[in-house]
């Protein structure tokens, strides 16, 4: 008899890695038409009249944007939704 009680050493095999995880999809960008530009123009000196300060004009044209180019909003609609 063997005195060689060992088991035989079986190696499990190594995990996968995980895969990388995938990049988030851009949002595609819509530029505003030159009718969007001009009356956003036109409502931010409305704004500037109605004596609206820098930061707040600012900020404000900023939300304009926005809701135009990814909602597909009015001028319009879009400064009652900010208002409202």
């Amino acid at each position: 008899m063997s005195d060689n009680y060992e088991e035989p050493v079986m190696e499990e095999p190594a995990p996968e890695p995980a895969p990388a995880p995938a990049p988030k999809p851009k949002r595609e960008s819509k530029k505003l038409t030159d009718k969007q530009k001009t009356d956003l123009n036109k409502h931010m000196e409305k704004m500037k009249k109605g004596g609206m300060s820098a930061s707040e004009m600012k900020s404000h044209r900023m939300r304009m944007m926005s809701r135009m180019r990814n909602k597909g909003m009015s001028v319009a609609k879009a400064h009652k939704d900010i208002t409202s």
